[in-house]
């Protein structure tokens, strides 16, 4: 991720033919879509992109749409995409994505404007320090895991890249150890054929007792494990073991050759296959069934995963809302599924945007909590400019229910519901969308979601299910 402020022009300079000659470089880059939301600084920008062939430029209303759709971009292309950014407060709209995408370890551009260099020194209004903004978001393996394993996955050790996810799932068979994943994965391949991980729990508590069970921990790509939160008498840091006990190795150990070298050094690991004699490592094909009757949480993740297609991108911003679908989508045709990662909300709808520009011949569905949605429900207006193929499902409980959760836990006395109701008055998610150029329905039952699930896969653009919870 790198970003940079550009000056709009300075006295002298022939700022059309710099802001030409930096688009033609990022484009030799392998730069190829700039998503924007420019200003008044970044017309000469503007104007380069236009001429440019082989950038798409995407405008976005707000800068964390712009910011959230390169990472949905880079997640899925493995390739940087471009933002075109109006200044400090724009950035500043912007880090929140940037944030996700640096815990996502996303390859992001951003290109800022910054004002004219002899106009600083006045210090107009919208003057302020880019650079520092900016910069607040920009081991080798010596032995096989012996004793009660586990091996804890993230990063490109949940792709397919050079089949990493596979042969990771083939050692942990071989060895009779957990497979483990990071919470809130970047992106990871999932469904019938794919081992599947058991994902480490939210909560820093649970999720130290369950690392706590393992005598040998091989992490892959991933960073020690820490707690999201200080709470009262837990834990920072979630690992207890010694560090001889701790083997790590990262992506920049070229890590499917890695792996497959450690397979080699395992009797029986290459002969693991799925269905056969994986230890139930791998998935084996499996849809829930359909339900009926009241719309509840567990009801909608289980629809989605009895109806997605094959090839899915799934957008997953549901917070508490999504919880069942990790485990009812286990067995469904192998997809991708994007998780936030950094914590910072509203990631959602505009991840899902990017998605769909970088993969347009597959079907992206956003699992998509309420509250967070109206961070950056602009994005819908992109993705009806753009005839994306995104259907958007909002899990609409009326609350911001997680902060209820985290209250609980805490015991935090006095905690007003008037601070995580969404309701009085309630949010027209059919209204929004439809003002905003995107088809959209309403469901209270389980049938009705269905067959609204449906009818959006079957639209050529974007669609949108308001799904009331009970």
């Amino acid at each position: 991720m790198a970003a940079r402020a550009v000056p709009s022009s300075s006295r002298g300079s022939a700022p059309a033919t710099c802001a030409d000659v930096a688009i033609a470089k990022l484009h030799e880059g392998g730069i190829s879509v700039c998503f924007a939301n420019p200003g008044t600084t970044e017309m000469w920008m503007v104007s380069a992109l236009e001429k440019q062939r082989g950038i798409r430029s995407i405008l976005g209303l707000q800068e964390a749409v712009c910011t959230g759709a390169c990472d949905g971009y880079a997640r899925m292309a493995r390739q940087p995409a471009l933002a075109l950014l109006h200044l400090g407060p724009g950035l500043g709209n912007g880090l929140c994505n940037l944030h996700n995408a640096r815990r996502a370890g996303s390859p992001v551009v951003v290109m800022v404007g910054d004002m004219a260099t002899w106009h600083r020194a006045a210090d107009p209004p919208l003057n302020q320090d880019i650079e520092a903004l900016a910069g607040t978001v920009s081991a080798a393996l010596r032995a096989a895991p012996r004793g009660k394993a586990a091996l804890l996955l993230g990063g490109t050790a949940l792709l397919e890249e050079g089949g990493a996810l596979s042969t990771a799932g083939r050692i942990a068979a071989s060895l009779g150890a957990a497979l483990l994943c990071e919470p809130l994965p970047g992106r990871i391949e999932r469904g019938q054929g794919l081992p599947h991980a058991t994902r480490l729990p939210y909560f820093p508590q649970e999720a130290a007792a369950e690392l706590a069970q393992y005598e040998v921990l091989l992490l892959l790509d991933v960073r020690r494990p820490v707690a999201g939160f200080g709470y009262k008498d837990g834990p920072s840091h979630l690992l207890k073991q010694g560090d001889d006990a701790i083997w790590e190795l990262d992506a920049a150990s070229s890590l499917p050759e890695a792996l497959q070298l450690l397979e080699a050094q395992l009797p029986g690991a290459a002969a693991v296959r799925p269905g056969v004699n994986c230890r139930g490592m791998f998935a084996t094909p499996h849809r829930p069934a359909l339900p009926s009757g009241v719309l509840t949480a567990a009801a909608l993740c289980q629809a989605v995963a009895a109806l997605q297609p094959a090839g899915t991108i799934l957008v997953d911003e549901s917070l508490t809302s999504g919880t069942a679908y990790w485990e009812a989508s286990k067995g469904c045709p192998p997809f991708s599924h994007l998780c936030l990662t950094g914590g910072a909300i509203g990631s959602g709808p505009p991840m899902a945007t990017g998605a769909a520009v970088a993969a347009p011949g597959r079907q992206v569905i956003n699992l998509q909590a309420d509250g967070s949605a109206m961070y950056t429900l602009q994005a819908l207006w992109t993705q009806a400019r753009e005839q994306l193929k995104v259907l958007t499902i909002i899990c609409a409980n009326n609350t911001y229910a997680i902060l209820k959760v985290e209250a609980m836990r805490q015991r935090t006395p006095g905690t007003s519901s008037g601070m995580t109701s969404l309701s009085g008055p309630a949010i027209d998610w059919v209204a929004l969308a439809t003002g905003m150029g995107v088809a959209a329905g309403r469901t209270e039952t389980a049938e009705q979601l269905a067959a609204l699930i449906n009818q959006g896969l079957e639209q050529a653009g974007p669609f949108l299910i308001h799904a009331a919870l009970k």
